[in-house]
């Protein structure tokens, strides 16, 4: 795609307006995510992994051994298992692995650690039930996703077989030099935005919390990663900061970064084709993951 196209792309998504009520912005989020078509071969059913809400994303054939725990998006604040289904279907299809979409607590109402909580007690159920697993999460997801292995790590549960992380949100503290070098580049975020979510999320946490920012955490033991990230995106340091401190704490580690694509450029499949080549590269991540079974880096 060209730099006129990315251009273009950038320029059918709106910058986020400030000070609005959680449910406001959750209206708008559904509005544009909640009801997107996922395909005449998909099914949601309802379930429940560690007594927390889900939806099993069923893609005709895709009956590959494992399963991808999808952690939406939504800055911890909007989103749902329903809205998480529109990457994890596509997902499915290319890697042939079934999946299942988390409806984990949302702040304000659910500050941290209550998603951490029903992340985990999901992963967990999985894992007692004897599944390899590999966890996807975009932007807030992604960090969560990060958060989840660390405290499955505390609690002494193995770790998945990978992760993939799209944009992804891993230091509230807002400390990434990204966070205002790039504010007027990204298309949907400010430093504004950001902060707003992060009051939101953290009811009063210190946001050095490595649970709450993943940057700064110890990563050693953690599974193989494959982060994407966009140019275009005020969190485009929260994952380069992440991979170089993977890489340092002899995690395996892969990045893509597509010049000029905005935050989670995946939802551009059909459109952009750097969206449907990051989906395969993902999905391709996720097979060799299970195939080959290992989990855990160096420890």
């Amino acid at each position: 795609m060209s730099a006129l196209e990315r251009e273009a792309a950038r320029g059918m998504i709106q910058k986020a307006k400030l000070g609005r009520t959680p449910e406001q912005q959750r209206a708008d989020f559904d509005e544009g995510f909640a009801n997107r078509p996922l395909g005449d071969d998909v099914t949601l059913v309802e379930r429940r992994l560690g007594g927390v809400p889900a939806l099993d994303v069923r893609v005709e054939g895709a009956d590959t051994a494992g399963v991808i725990l999808y952690l939406h998006g939504g800055s911890y604040v909007l989103g749902s298992a329903r809205t998480g289904a529109n990457l994890a279907a596509p997902l499915s299809r290319r890697s042939g692995v079934p999946a299942v979409s988390l409806e984990y607590r949302l702040a304000p109402e659910h500050p941290f650690p209550a998603a951490i909580h029903d992340a985990l007690a999901a992963y967990r159920d999985l894992v007692e039930s004897h599944q390899d697993v590999v966890i996807v999460g975009d932007s807030a997801g992604g960090g969560l996703a990060l958060a989840t292995m660390l405290a499955a790590r505390a609690e002494g549960l193995q770790q998945p077989a990978g992760a993939v992380l799209f944009s992804p949100w891993t230091d509230v503290a807002l400390t990434s030099p990204s966070m205002d070098g790039r504010g007027d580049y990204d298309p949907l975020f400010s430093r504004g935005n950001m902060a707003e979510s992060a009051e939101f999320y953290l009811g009063g946490t210190d946001p050095r919390n490595e649970l709450a920012s993943p940057v700064f955490a110890d990563l050693k033991g953690l599974p193989p990663l494959l982060v994407q990230v966009g140019t275009a995106e005020v969190l485009l340091d929260d994952s380069l900061r992440l991979v170089a401190r993977a890489a340092e704490q002899e995690v395996d580690v892969s990045l893509d970064v597509v010049a000029g694509a905005p935050h989670v450029y995946q939802y551009f499949a059909g459109l952009m084709p750097e969206a449907d080549e990051a989906l395969d590269h993902a999905a391709v991540f996720i097979k060799n993951r299970l195939h080959d079974k290992s989990v855990g880096g160096v420890a």
